[in-house]
């Protein structure tokens, strides 16, 4: 069985992260401007497309194309942010706004369509009314369900109910592959099989589909097919699914609503999860301490997880603490309530190594004894949080960096396991594989000798002035080298007269005393103008 489609109003506002990173730099829309992440386009503006600048190509080859491009940073929060005045509009005209993403608003066209005299109608409606009250450009579409409204409204197209899926035919099977669907993956396997457009992929048999790409592969074929993206037999979640908490003092800081959150999201989660269900819909209720009611449903194309509920409530915090005066609320928030707006069965989903073990559980069996230990470790981790802080615990990420010691990054427990500098980027004197495996965070010297029992150093074009022949650790015993490698110049700030120095690595092997040390490869580093000379970097096992 097949649930069936209803009828939906997207309305989209083209280049949104690029419009609000725009809005918030000040930069004027007429400019070529795109966003990148990890120094890859996310998102650009049609003047900088015009100029050959395309979502994924690198930095370095966007700015070749368009020097005047002005480079801004992605931002979740902002874009949330700044989208909340376009829901609003919407809100002002038509009940039940779903934010799909910063960006694109999903509404049910049959009570409003009815209103005000049909679906033509209520498109030119909104589409004077928006506008005007944001000063932001958008496009309305309407077809059978999401996936092909969303489509339709980047063509502002009204689809005749029933046509969806003529409509969708002729398109790039690329159109699979929207934000926060992650589909990049299976798009470029079907491109590679010889399936070009999304009528191609449909003409397929489901047994086939289902064979051969999974769930996933599922999915998208049955968006293709422009049927529903949910599975059959959605129900209403009973009300002790919901979550509410009251806040004294209120909440009237976006970092404190974000800390909150992320408690709140684990709760939430967790009593979804032990009943086997997934949120799909999320709706977000809020009362201030002035009585002011607020209120938004977040509509998603996959099961949100823990983190991505703490998401959309920071992001629908900031949206509404940081508007402009005069619709803002006037006091904090003093009582917050999640609700399920709409659920999944959570066995119809291919869920996380987490989830699966509190399904199992949940469902009567032991589950996997090490799942639940890391869900208890993480509970814990939170509640430390909760305690001491956002930053007293920790996630280590592998980042950008030219020494093993820079490349690890130290994320926040809870936030996005994203390093902030991109760690296939070109660093000149990045250390060659293999890394070591113990790094150490302090400082520990070392003494390197040559055969004649003199210091060896290096010269000023970063060569050794002679072959090390002994090397001693922390006023340890000399030991001596079987084999080295290097040296590996560090070329970091050169352009800056406050550089740290020249610096150099060498990779060393050590050969045991033959009593109880056996071999030992270590990765020094020779800096120039420090005391110690050299220091111990790292250890291979």
């Amino acid at each position: 069985m097949v649930a069936p489609p209803v009828r939906v109003l997207v309305l989209w506002c083209p280049d949104w992260p690029v419009v609000a990173a725009g809005l918030a730099a000040g930069v004027s829309p007429h400019l070529p401007a795109a966003v990148f992440l990890a120094n890859r386009v996310v998102a650009c503006s049609a003047v900088a497309r015009t100029a050959g600048v395309r979502r994924g190509m690198r930095r370095r080859e966007a700015q070749s194309r368009c020097p005047e491009i002005v480079v801004l940073g992605e931002d979740p929060g902002r874009d949330a942010r700044l989208f909340e005045p376009v829901a609003a509009a919407v809100e002002e005209l038509v009940v039940g706004v779903e934010v799909v993403r910063p960006g694109v608003v999903a509404v049910p066209v049959r009570g409003a369509a009815g209103y005000f005299g049909g679906e033509s109608r209520l498109l030119e409606l909104l589409a004077e009314h928006v506008p005007v009250r944001t000063g932001v450009e958008c496009q309305l579409g309407v077809a059978d369900g999401l996936f092909a409204a969303v489509l339709a409204a980047r063509r502002s197209a009204l689809v005749e109910p029933g046509a969806s899926a003529e409509f969708l035919a002729p398109l790039s099977i690329t159109e699979l592959d929207q934000p926060d669907a992650y589909r990049g993956d299976l798009v470029d396997l079907l491109r590679r099989l010889g399936l070009r457009s999304l009528g191609d992929f449909a003409a397929l048999t489901e047994r086939d589909v289902a064979s051969r790409f999974g769930a996933p592969g599922l999915l998208a074929h049955r968006l293709s097919r422009g049927l529903s993206d949910r599975p059959p037999h959605r129900r209403r979640p009973p009300p002790e699914l919901s979550i509410s908490e009251e806040f004294d003092p209120v909440l009237d800081r976006v970092d404190a609503a974000a800390f909150v959150a992320r408690t709140l999201a684990t709760r939430f989660h967790s009593g979804l999860a032990a009943r086997g269900l997934a949120c799909t819909r999320l709706g977000i209720y809020a009362t201030t301490e002035h009585g002011e009611e607020l209120a938004r449903v977040w509509r998603c194309a996959e099961p949100l997880t823990p983190q991505g509920i703490a998401d959309r409530v920071r992001w629908q915090f900031e949206g509404w603490l940081r508007r402009g005066a005069g619709v803002r609320p006037t006091a904090g928030v003093c009582r917050l309530r999640l609700d399920p707006e709409e659920t999944v069965a959570g066995h119809s989903l291919q869920l996380g190594l987490w989830q699966a073990g509190s399904a199992a559980a949940a469902r009567g069996g032991l589950g996997d004894e090490p799942t639940l230990a890391a869900e208890r470790a993480g509970r814990a981790l939170v509640r430390v949080q909760g305690l001491l802080g956002p930053d007293s615990v920790v996630t280590a990420v592998l980042g950008g960096g030219r020494g093993p010691a820079e490349r690890v990054q130290l994320v926040p427990w809870g936030d996005r396991p994203e390093a902030p500098v991109e760690p296939d980027a070109p660093w000149p004197g990045r250390l060659p594989a293999p890394s070591p495996a113990t790094v150490f965070a302090g400082q520990v010297s070392a003494t390197v000798l040559d055969e004649s029992g003199a210091p060896v150093e290096f010269t000023e074009r970063l060569c050794l002035t002679a072959s090390p022949h002994r090397v001693a650790i922390e006023d340890g015993p000399a030991r001596q080298v079987r084999e080295w490698a290097g040296p590996w110049p560090v070329a970091a700030r050169w352009w800056a007269q406050e550089r740290q120095g020249d610096r150099a690595r060498v990779q060393v092997l050590l050969g045991g005393d033959g009593r109880e040390q056996g071999d030992l490869a270590v990765l020094l580093l020779l800096e120039k103008h420090r005391n110690p000379l050299w220091t111990v970097e790292g250890m291979y096992d």
